[in-house]
């Protein structure tokens, strides 16, 4: 439950962001920000790392979608991010690392869609769910090549995207862990399975004893009747 707030803390955040790199006013909070203008850059670290405004009409990479498409994405995250929140609001049993690692995706994940799904009409260029996702974080990596379209630096990217990429990373990271569990609980099953042969064991061999005590006993005393009828025959 705790690392929900985690999820709104990303959201929060990740919508500031975009708030003060697009601007815009708020009436009600007689804000207003003035934010930079498409495609502007500020120089952070050289050219290494510097902040650019665009906007992503389509899905991760810039890879434009059809409008069909781009709804269903909307919709299919909505009910991806109802999906993981009612987990974390439930789950109690999981380890802390797996359900951070979930928080840091739902937190991206709605950050993302608050954009497809309100922007366009907060804006005022588009209807629900056809909104733009603000991305500015633009940082120079090695040359790479992803879905045939060969890239010089890497595709610029927000908080909400990182976050979901943190989180991916820790689910491949830590959930070994169950199979693991797994083993040990398969090593305490045979560890219980040896208990309880020895156990039959013991209880076969107590039986075994007492039988051959039993036979013992029976031997002794054909001999003393034995005995005792040869003296009668021999007084007689």
């Amino acid at each position: 439950m705790k690392v929900l707030f985690f999820s709104l803390f990303i959201v929060i955040t990740d919508q500031l962001s975009k708030f003060f790199i697009k601007g815009g006013t708020i009436p009600l909070l007689n804000i207003h920000v003035s934010g930079m203008s498409y495609g502007e850059s500020i120089n952070i670290i050289g050219d290494f790392f510097k902040l650019t405004f665009v906007e992503n009409p389509g899905i991760a990479f810039g890879i434009d979608v059809d409008g069909v498409s781009k709804l269903l994405l909307s919709l299919f995250t909505l009910l991806a991010s109802i999906g993981v929140f009612y987990y974390l609001w439930k789950s109690k049993e999981q380890k802390l690392i797996i359900r951070l690692a979930l928080a840091f995706i739902l937190g991206g994940a709605i950050g993302n869609l608050i954009d497809r799904t309100f922007y366009g009409l907060f804006y005022g260029y588009a209807p629900l769910f056809y909104g733009k996702v603000v991305d500015f974080f633009n940082m120079d990596f090695f040359d790479f090549t992803i879905f045939g379209k060969t890239y010089d630096r890497f595709p610029i990217f927000n908080i909400a995207d990182s976050s979901v990429t943190i989180g991916v990373a820790l689910l491949l990271i830590f959930h070994r862990t169950p199979s693991g569990e797994t083993k040990e609980t398969e090593i305490e099953k045979s560890e219980d399975k040896l208990l309880d042969n020895n156990e039959i064991n013991s209880e076969v061999n107590g039986k075994t004893n007492d039988s051959e005590t039993t036979n013992s006993s029976l031997s002794e005393d054909n001999k003393n009747n034995v005995e005792n009828y040869k003296r009668e025959e021999i007084q007689n």
